[in-house]
Parts: structure tokens; C-alpha cells; sequence
């Protein structure tokens, strides 16, 4: 069965590995480009023009083997339709940088067509015992002459993708940092619903897991430093969607993925707050994520996105043996000492005014 998953996720890895060259040549192209001098944005850490549009060869990376090689069903269309909003409104952003407030908007609508093909959080594990329900909350509203009925499961399932579609795009800053931790996490999440693949949906949630691994380990070369191309916020938004979908799809749910996720979570959990409680929008881009504190500190980008890869290894593979109680301390202890450094350098530490961009240090 295994093997069945391997030959899936290579398929996925060629696809979007040989897709990417002529993206890259197409972008440039049609001006799907970063060009700092042109557009000049708090986050960017690269130099020169680099092409955008990395999105399309992962999305058909993901779509190509699940047309052809797997039975559709409503899930996977409505998996399919949120991740072409997503990478359709990345195209869109690519030509010129949307409001954040439309692209949240889009966020939404993505998350929504899964919900509507049944994706929800029904109930989680509660780690001290037991099982917490919230299928059967709901409440009926009047919606247009019709009687709309909103679970808190269907709530919670919305708030939980267009959070994690955010917080995974916000973690990939630096050349090879996003594509390397999402593939990471998928095979992670892979790996653990095979545990439970008696149940004929957990075929479908590690076969999707793993094409998507194989999309983004497609990426990675040509997104590694000096990277190529950039995966552009449909590549962004399409990586934290996917995990987001699956972790609710797989019996892994929220403890791994708080456990794989901890170092994006923790950042974003903290850029949010900050933003807030400084009144500024909690959407608008800013250049204060961990990525570009460690830059600040010396840091290469090789080093900066090992750094990632290396916290979600060693998550995922406590995740592959831990008990939820157990995934539940290990992410707590993750969020304290990334949280803590993060307090250390905003707060405590004067860093300095030039950074290296990554060009010079590993």
C-alpha cells in the first residue's frame, strides 16, 4: 500500500518539477514577476526580479494524478474548486498586489467549497480523555427566503483553513523555506492516516497527502536558495489550505498539526497579536516574522530554511509516536521556546540595522 502512495507522490514531484521551468519562463513573460525596485513590500528578503506564479505547477502537480489516477468524489471537487480560487486569485495578485482584504475574502470562498462538500470538524480528541462534539450545535437562519442551517463544526472548520491558509504563507519567506516544511507535514499527515486506511476515506486523505508532498518537493529545487522562482501567494495560500483540508480529513486533527506546525503557528499567533494591540491591520504585511529576525541576526537563507525543515522533521516524527496527550505537550514546549526567542529579539535584543539578505552566511 505503501509503495502504491510512493509511485503517487513521484508522479506529483515530476509533474510539478518539469511544469516549473516553463512557468518560470512564462511569468517572465507576461510580467508575473517581484521586482523590489517596482514593487517594494515589508516582507520581501530577495534581491533582483524573481518570477511569481509558483502555485501553477503545484496545483497541477495536485490535480493531473488526482484526474487520472483516483476516483473524484465531493470532497476532492470541492478540494479541487478551493484550491483553483486560490490559485487563480494568486495569478491575479502576481500581475499586481491585491488588498489583503480581497484575498481574505477569496480565502473564505475557498474554505467554503470544501465545507460544502462536507469537510467540517465534527469533534476533536479531547488529549485528558474523552471526545468534545460539535456537529450536533447548530442553529437555522433565514437566508434568502430559505432556512440556512450553521454547525458549529461547519464554524470552526472555516476558521481553522483560512487561519492555516494565512499562517503557512506568512512562514515562507526565505528561498526553500515553505516548500521543504509543507512536504514535510503532508507525508507526516500521510503517514498517519494510513494508520486507519481500513476506513476506504483515509485512502483518498494519504493519497492527497502525498501528491501534495510530491508537488511541493517538485518545487523545492527551483525555490531554494538562490532560488528561481517564488511561490507567489497562490502557492502560499495553496500550501496551508491543503494542510489545513487534510488535517481535518485524516484522523491526525488538530495535535498534529499544532505539533508539525508549532514554529508558523507560533509566528503568526504572535505577528497577529502584535499587529492588534499596535492598531494596524492584522492582514497587512509586515517585515517583523522569525524569518527575518534570524536574517537580521546573521543568518543565511540555507540556514533559515533548514532551521524550518528540521523543527518539522523532528515534530512529525514525535507525531508518528506520540499519544495526543503527549503531541499536546511536545507542541507546547515548541510554542514556549520559539515564543520566547521571538519575545528575546523584539524585545530585548537591539539587532542590527543591516542584514544579510542571506546572501553572504549560511
Amino acid at each position: 500500500m505503501l509503495s502504491t502512495f510512493a509511485f503517487l507522490s513521484v508522479i506529483s514531484f515530476l509533474i510539478s518539477f518539469l511544469l516549473t521551468l516553463p512557468t518560470i519562463r512564462w511569468a517572465k513573460k507576461f510580467n508575473l514577476t517581484d521586482d523590489i525596485s517596482k514593487r517594494p513590500h515589508p516582507a520581501h528578503t530577495h534581491k533582483g526580479i524573481i518570477p511569481r506564479a509558483g502555485g501553477v505547477p503545484i496545483f497541477l502537480g495536485i490535480l493531473l494524478p488526482i484526474l487520472f489516477l483516483l476516483k473524484i468524489n465531493p470532497q476532492i471537487i470541492g478540494i479541487i474548486i478551493g484550491s483553483l480560487i486560490l490559485v487563480l486569485v494568486g495569478l491575479w495578485d502576481d500581475v499586481h498586489d491585491r488588498s489583503p482584504y480581497i484575498r481574505f475574502l477569496f480565502n473564505c470562498l475557498a474554505a467554503l467549497a470544501v465545507i460544502l462538500s462536507g469537510v467540517t470538524i465534527p469533534y476533536i480528541t479531547n488529549p485528558l480523555g474523552g471526545v468534545i462534539h460539535f456537529d450536533s450545535i447548530s442553529k437555522t437562519l433565514p437566508f434568502l427566503g430559505f432556512d440556512l442551517t450553521i454547525s458549529v463544526a461547519q464554524i470552526l472548520a472555516l476558521v481553522w483553513i483560512v487561519w492555516t491558509t494565512n499562517i503557512v504563507g506568512w512562514s515562507g519567506g526565505v528561498d526553500g523555506q515553505l516548500p521543504g516544511f509543507v512536504s514535510i507535514s503532508a507525508i507526516v499527515i500521510g503517514l498517519l492516516s494510513l494508520r486507519y486506511i481500513a476506513d476506504p476515506n483515509q485512502y483518498y486523505v494519504s493519497a492527497l497527502s502525498f501528491l501534495t508532498a510530491g508537488a511541493f518537493m517538485g518545487f523545492l529545487p527551483w525555490n531554494f536558495f538562490p532560488q528561481k522562482i517564488m511561490p507567489g501567494y497562490g502557492g502560499k495560500t495553496l500550501a496551508g489550505f491543503m494542510l489545513a483540508t487534510l488535517a481535518i480529513l485524516s484522523y491526525a486533527k488538530f495535535g498534529t498539526a499544532l505539533l508539525v506546525l508549532a514554529v508558523p503557528m507560533t509566528d503568526a499567533a504572535f505577528i497577529f497579536f502584535r499587529r492588534l494591540f499596535s492598531g494596524k491591520s492584522p492582514v497587512k504585511a509586515t517585515s517583523g516574522h522569525l524569518h527575518h529576525h534570524l536574517l537580521k541576526i546573521g543568518w543565511g537563507k540555507r540556514r533559515i530554511a533548514l532551521f524550518y525543515w528540521s523543527i518539522s522533521l523532528s515534530a512529525g516524527l514525535l507525531a508518528l509516536f506520540l499519544s495526543p496527550k503527549q503531541k499536546l505537550f511536545a507542541a507546547f514546549l515548541i510554542v514556549i521556546v520559539i515564543f520566547s526567542f521571538i519575545l528575546w529579539v523584539n524585545f530585548f535584543k537591539k539587532l542590527p540595522e543591516k542584514t544579510t539578505n542571506g546572501n553572504t552566511y549560511f
